[in-house]
């Protein structure tokens, strides 16, 4: 069997396992796809309940909508998403998107959507504060396009099964699993938000090997 057919199958196989296991995560919580941009946004450098809370305050001021939060102030918007920490500089990150948005599609989400998804990636990319992470988390949960997420804890658990090292490029790291995956969003969906789970019960800085779902695969 030559490596690539390997790999895939090892990858399959971990998915199986993980869903068998974990059972389906129902990524990603939000009511709305602006709603998972925002939060996307916010949850850079803090943990998701900081996120929650800040999208609260912009709920209950009625500015989760690119309309609203365009017309909003920065220093408002910096002040209800206070909680999510960083707030001057994700205040003017979310001003960056919304006035994008705007600028090129209308402020429509649905026009924004209509490219393929290798143009979607490039407009979302050259959003200042958009960076790789964020903007596969946009493609994959708000606009439904199969882009896989990439974050510290896929390099931590599949650089341990040794697919590659764990300060491997994101590119790089991304690249592998779409190469070796089906290109399909619900498999994407589901493989990261289990990914998350397993690194946040089992796979974690110092890891808790016993019972893991996936522990016999290690290399």
């Amino acid at each position: 069997m030559n490596t690539a057919k390997a790999n895939k199958n090892i990858l399959i196989d971990m998915f199986d396992r993980l869903y068998s296991f974990y059972g389906p995560q129902d990524w990603w919580p939000a009511e709305t796809p602006f709603e998972v941009i925002v939060g996307a946004i916010l949850t850079q450098n803090t943990a998701w309940a900081n996120v929650e809370k800040a999208i609260m305050n912009l709920k209950k001021a009625d500015l989760l909508s690119p309309r609203a939060l365009k017309a909003a102030s920065q220093k408002t918007i910096a002040r209800l998403i206070k909680p999510a920490g960083y707030y001057n500089v994700k205040s003017k990150r979310l001003k960056n998107f919304v006035n994008f948005l705007f600028l090129k599609y209308r402020g429509s989400l649905s026009k924004l959507s209509s490219l393929k998804t290798w143009e979607l990636r490039k407009e979302l990319l050259s959003v200042n504060g958009i960076g790789p992470e964020t903007c596969d988390s946009v493609l994959l949960y708000a606009l439904e396009k199969p882009a896989f997420v990439i974050d510290a804890y896929t390099k931590r658990i599949f650089s341990r099964h040794g697919f590659f090292e764990e300060d491997a490029g994101y590119e790089e790291v991304r690249n592998f699993f779409m190469e070796q995956l089906p290109l399909n969003k619900d498999l994407y969906n589901e493989y990261h938000a289990l990914i998350v789970r397993l690194g946040k019960e089992h796979c974690r800085k110092i890891p808790k090997c016993k019972d893991c779902p996936i522990i016999y695969l290690k290399k």
